[in-house]
Order: structure tokens, then sequence, then C-alpha cells
């Protein structure tokens, strides 16, 4: 792939939308769960080989070890895929981070595994939108900036995880190495069905809170004992008083619970934060931690609190507003008019931005209803996103920076 003096509008002129769908179908026909290891293994070789065009350094990287609280209260460490990285021109002045996930919602044995066609120009398939399509456009994106004359004027590492529908805890750090010193960042996670671009996002953060109590007879002796249940239910209405405008506070799920004629000495309450800002996210976490020690006290028990905040809020600062506003003016020479808006929902864009770096984070294709079985692709979206990606990218490149 070399690079020429073709004008950039000409370059763009020649995406072909059916290459970039039927890599999309092909990524999206292996079910890549963020469990499912072997369809995750797959999926990553198939990826490398992919990029592997780019004229850089291709990797797998091994994934983090990461930690979870099984229903019973014990910790332990669950495996996660492997990470691929691409590396080109690291020397260069300017340099941005792309990033995408591999892992999709749904495990192995989930009913929807096919790609079907629901009418003219919109699939239905898992993955299609999250994000498979994104990652094609990544890589179209990419392939359009290496046959410009800008190539050279710019460098990029490329970040693709296994994990990011579950926090990305086995490449957060990952991300945040490759973020650092960064002009800009572009993660292609699928923008709305009309366009619409997420703006600033929310934070969150996922807790499970373990209750170690004492066992005991329920009618021989039950005031000996310490219910773990009762504990971990007045914790679950007590975190969801918290509940205000700023900050959600969701209790979802308690595990634990035993046979009726005992005292349950054990229980794990699940709970999601999703602040608004780092002053909600903070006040959140005091007044957990306030929680956690006044249960304990007036319930006479042991709790312990695993987790924390994994995704934190991402503002519109400065900078990201001139990064937004390179996005429309290159949406406007394409003729789309680009907008944008705040949104609860979390993504790796919040921690690239917690670096201090300017992120656009929805830069994939046009789809919606992800996350369920119902989640679909606009196919002329394909060509759409790649020649905006392309642009910008170049247009940074020429100008240097942003």
């Amino acid at each position: 792939m070399k690079a020429n003096n073709i004008p950039e509008f000409a370059l763009l002129e020649q995406v072909q939308q059916d290459a970039l769908l039927e890599r999309t179908k092909n990524w999206a026909r292996i079910n890549s769960g963020t469990t499912n290891l072997d369809g995750l293994r797959t999926v990553v070789g198939m990826l490398a080989d992919a990029f592997s065009i780019l004229p850089g350094d291709t990797n797998l990287v091994n994934p983090e070890p990461v930690e979870a609280v099984r229903a019973d209260g014990t910790v332990d460490q669950v495996q996660r895929g492997q990470h691929l990285t691409v590396s080109v021109r690291p020397e260069a002045q300017v340099r941005i981070l792309l990033t995408g996930h591999m892992d999709t919602v749904f495990p192995a044995d989930h009913p929807f595994q096919q790609i079907i066609e629901l009418e003219s120009g919109i699939l239905n398939g898992p993955g299609l939108a999250d994000m498979k399509g994104g990652l094609s456009v990544m890589l179209g994106a990419l392939q359009l900036l290496e046959q410009s004359k800008y190539a050279s004027r710019i460098g990029y590492d490329v970040v693709i995880n296994s994990d990011e529908e579950v926090g990305s805890g086995s490449s957060a750090s990952l991300i945040e190495r490759l973020a650092k010193g960064k002009t800009a960042a572009l993660t292609y996670e699928p923008a709305l069905p009309d366009g619409t671009l997420a703006g600033e996002r929310g934070g969150s953060g996922n807790f499970s809170i373990i209750f170690t109590g004492k066992s005991a007879h329920a009618g021989r002796n039950p005031d000996e004992g310490r219910n773990a249940l009762i504990a971990a239910a007045d914790m679950a209405l007590r975190l969801k008083s918290l509940h205000r405008e700023g900050l959600s506070v969701n209790p979802a799920k308690i595990d634990g619970g035993g046979p009726n004629n005992a005292v349950p000495d054990h229980a794990v309450l699940r709970v999601n934060f999703r602040p608004k800002s780092l002053q909600d996210q903070n006040e959140a976490q005091i007044a957990l931690d306030v929680l956690v020690a006044a249960i304990a006290r007036e319930h006479d028990l042991s709790v312990h609190c695993h987790g924390g905040f994994g995704r934190p809020p991402k503002p519109i600062d400065p900078q990201a507003q001139k990064l937004f506003d390179l996005v429309k003016q290159c949406g406007a020479e394409l003729g789309l008019d680009i907008n944008w808006r705040g949104t609860g929902g979390v993504c790796d864009g919040n921690n690239i931005a917690a670096c201090g770096i300017p992120i656009v984070d929805t830069m994939g294709v046009r789809g919606g209803a992800i996350h369920s079985s119902d989640e679909f692709l606009i196919t002329e979206s394909l060509v759409e996103r790649t020649q905006l990606s392309g642009l910008i990218i170049m247009r940074i490149a020429e100008k240097r920076g942003l």
C-alpha cells in the first residue's frame, strides 16, 4: 500500500461498500461473546490478518488478570481473550489512537447467531453494529490514509480489545498506556441510526459487596445469628436512596440465603452507579464507604466492597470540542450533518478522555438496537463513515494536529 498524490476526495470516492460489508459479515459470523474464548481466538486471528495490510507492527497482547466475585463470595480470576495492537510510524510527531472491541454481549449458546436482511440496506445480526462494522470502518479509513499524500505526516496506534463489553478490566492499562501523548483519539462504537454521535458521557461503577454474618438455627437460637441477607437488603435500600439527579444508583442482584430453618451467613449485593460528573462520582464513593461502615456496625457482621468506578465521566472540554468541530466540518464537506448529544452509556472513550486526550467515540456505523436480538446495521453507512473517518485523519495529518 503506497502513498500517492491522488486528491483526498478522489480517494474517498474509491471506497467500495461490497468489500466493507463482506468483511463485516465475515467477522460477525463468528460468535465472539466476551466469555467465548474460542470464538475470540478465531476473530482476533482474522483481525490480525486483516490489519496486517497496514505498514506497521501487529501484535497479540495477553490480557491482564481480572478478578470476579462469585455467588458464594469467593474472589477468583476470570480469563479474557487476547487483544490486538497495531503501531504505525511511532516516530511521527503527530500521533493518534484508534480503538475498538471485538467482543459482543452474545455468549456462544445465545440463540442470536445469524445475519439476515430485514429490508434493503438494513441487516440484522450479532455484532454487526456493535462493533464489527465499526472495525471495518476503522480499517477502511486507515487504508485511505495510507494511500494519501498525508500518510508520512501522522502515526497511530490501534487497540482492539476483547473485553469492552464487561468493562475492559484486562485491557484498561493497555489503552491508557497507548493513549498517552496522542493528539486525538477515535473509537468506533456505533452512531445512532440518524448519524447522531455521543458527546459527553456519564461514568459507571460496578461493585460486588460481600456480607459475611453468622449462621444459627432459625428456631432454637436465631438471635445468636447475624443475617447477611437482611444486611444486604438493608444496604440495597439505603443505596437506592442515594439516587438523584446526576447519580443513578441501581442495586441489581443479591446472591445468598439458604434453607428456611437457618439464619443465612452469606450474601453478595451487586450494584451499579452512573455518575454524571466527577463530583457526583466522588460523592457516590464517599456515601458508599459510609454505608459499608454503618451496615457492618449496625448488623454486627463483616462487609467487604469489591469493585470500583471503571469508567470515569467524560465531559466535553475545549480540546474535545475542537475535535468535534473538525468532525462536523469534515461531515459538512461530505454532505453529512453531524450532530451529537450526551448519553448515559459508557465505553472505552470514557477512559481515554480521562487521560486528557480529546476523543470522539461513536465513529462507527449507523445502527441500533444493540445488545439485543434486534441489533441492526444500515449498510450504506459503511462507506459514509469510512469516508468521514478517512477525511478526519487526513485533516489532522494535514494540519499536524487539531
